[in-house]
């Protein structure tokens, strides 16, 4: 097979698996086979023992996700395309452009580059269990270390046709991952049975992938049909002020902001009211965390609050708070001596004394935190530009619940960690009844960005039987009920409010115990999997055979 054909087949690839992502519709089981064409390329790589071979594997490979990747998130870039005007902030924004862009990919080919050398040592029934092992285990990464973008995990690319991802509320978005590779490597098996061999071998190798993608599937829609929505009702409200975000800070005052919202929220508002979900910053004021009581804009929302009950506000809020010492390595030190950390936060408000903060805790790496803040330090300046640094943004470092007097506990969620299905699993499991999801994805425009992002979060609702409201400051807004159906939702850049009676839960999902437990057995086995491959080199001087694959 010509280099030509080979990359071909990468690209057949890309195509199904960008095809199969969401935002499309009813495309989600091409993933279920959209990886076959390369690992025909790949095979074929193999067999013709082409010089460079392990070069090629990976050129192939990284064909293939490269193109996926870039084509699902070329959205990115209209978030970091204001900050080309200058010179460093076209600098920041080229490497901030690698995380979504480059590193994703490189992390999957590498998985399957691991495959190709594993392969040399072993059978192809263990190069498939090292595959599977080196791809979840890289895709945990992406979601565990300072440059984390678990956008492009492959178990979140059933959230447009939720039904089929029922069992999440077992396996996270892990067990979704690891049905599609299954799925893929047994569709190439069979293909290639069905090439080679007579009667009946060649549809037993079918017959084995039909049952790894049926049963799964049958459970799905029997669990999806037989739901029963747990829990007791709330009037919950949900706003969507519309205000654009890169007018928000320098044309709109922050007064005007409030009264939009405080309006919106009237609109619909009810006497038995119990929540109002504001977006992400919806108060822009850098309000001083300590003397919140005394700040105008929190005023206003207690006036705003008198009208309601038992009414209680989580907005989000840009908050700050000082330090005497430095007590964080986001603090950053003034001239008087004293440290500041400036905080993306969820701000709880009810007709008491009682004020609560939730710090958001997993920050978009650049754009919002230096990766690696205690190496990369002396950047500090740099990416600053994109608004977070080390003297930027703080978070906090473990997940919590918002508590209202009438004992109610709510996850917040802001923006970027919706995509962590175990940080909100243990915010569930603290005592969390539903998850209020914050956030502003007008940085993106009119693209599949903000689509994406909210059908992601039908995932969380079903992994943790939570229902969600969601505010979107542009939109979408919506909510989701436990089973992951939007029952609700407003159009895009739109100004408006929607309201509904959710159910507040207190059932523990199987995945909110257990967290991403396939995730971490599955990377303590790609460790073991991939030290085989020195040992055989280095350690037993063992001539690598012809991989098969």
């Amino acid at each position: 097979m010509k280099s030509k054909q080979t990359y071909s087949l990468a690209l057949l690839s890309a195509f199904l698996l960008w095809l199969a992502w969401p935002p499309m519709q009813f495309t989600a089981p091409l993933l279920l086979i959209a990886l076959v064409p390369l690992f025909i390329a790949l095979e074929n790589i193999c067999n013709n023992q082409i010089k460079k071979t392990g070069k090629r594997i990976f050129l192939t490979a990284g064909l293939t996700f490269f193109i996926w990747n870039t084509a699902s998130v070329y959205w990115v870039y209209n978030a970091i395309s204001a900050y080309n005007n200058d010179p460093i902030g076209l600098v920041v924004s080229f490497f901030v452009s690698l995380i979504p862009y480059g590193l994703g990919a490189l992390l999957m080919t590498f998985a399957f580059w691991l495959f190709y050398r594993l392969g040399k040592y072993v059978n192809n029934k263990i190069a498939y269990l090292g595959l599977i092992s080196f791809y979840i285990a890289l895709e945990y990464l992406q979601q565990t270390w300072d440059l984390a973008f678990p956008w492009m995990t492959l178990g979140n690319g059933f959230a447009a046709m939720h039904q089929l991802a029922q069992w999440y509320d077992y396996t996270g978005v892990y067990g979704g991952s690891l049905w599609i590779l299954i799925s893929n490597i047994l569709a190439f098996e069979a293909y290639k049975k069905f090439k080679s061999q007579k009667g009946y071998l060649k549809f037993r190798a079918v017959g084995i992938w039909a049952l790894v993608v049926i049963i799964p599937v049958t459970i799905s829609l029997t669990k999806y049909f037989n739901a029963v929505e747990q829990g007791t009702p709330s009037n919950v409200v949900v706003v969507q002020p519309n205000i654009d975000p890169y007018q928000k800070l320098e044309t709109i005052p922050p007064a005007e902001q409030i009264r939009i919202l405080t309006h919106l929220s009237d609109s619909i508002g009810q006497t038995n009211t119990e929540y109002f979900i504001w977006p992400e910053t919806a108060i822009p004021n850098y309000a001083d965390e300590d003397r919140i009581r005394s700040n105008p804009d929190f005023l206003t929302l207690q006036s705003f609050l008198s009208k309601y009950k038992n009414g209680t506000l989580i907005t989000g809020i840009e908050s700050v708070k000082w330090y005497q010492d430095k007590k964080t390595i986001s603090a950053k030190k003034y001239p008087d001596g004293m440290y500041l950390d400036n905080f993306n936060s969820a701000m709880q408000v009810e007709n008491s004394a009682n004020v609560e903060f939730y710090h958001k805790s997993k920050l978009v790496p650049g754009a919002e935190k230096m990766p690696f803040p205690q190496v990369f330090s002396f950047l500090n300046g740099v990416f600053s530009k994109l608004g977070g640094s080390v003297g930027g943004w703080g978070w906090q470092d473990k997940p919590s619940v918002l508590y209202a007097q009438s004992g109610i506990g709510v996850a917040p969620v802001v923006c970027y960690e919706s995509l962590w299905g175990d940080w909100i699993g243990q915010q569930v499991k603290e005592g969390a009844q539903f998850i209020a999801i914050i956030t502003n994805d007008g940085w993106w425009g009119n693209t599949s960005g903000k689509d994406q992002h909210q059908m992601y979060a039908k995932l969380r609702a079903i992994e943790t039987h939570r229902d969600i409201a969601r505010s979107a400051n542009t939109g979408i807004s919506s909510f989701i009920n436990q089973r992951g159906d939007v029952i609700q939702k407003t159009k895009w850049w739109t100004r408006t409010a929607i309201k509904a009676d959710i159910n507040l839960n207190d059932e523990i999902t199987f995945y909110v115990k257990a967290g991403d437990v396939i995730a971490k057995v599955l990377s303590v086995l790609a460790i073991l999997l991939a030290l085989i491959i020195p040992y055989n080199k280095w350690v037993k001087n063992d001539r690598p055979a012809r991989p098969t694959i």
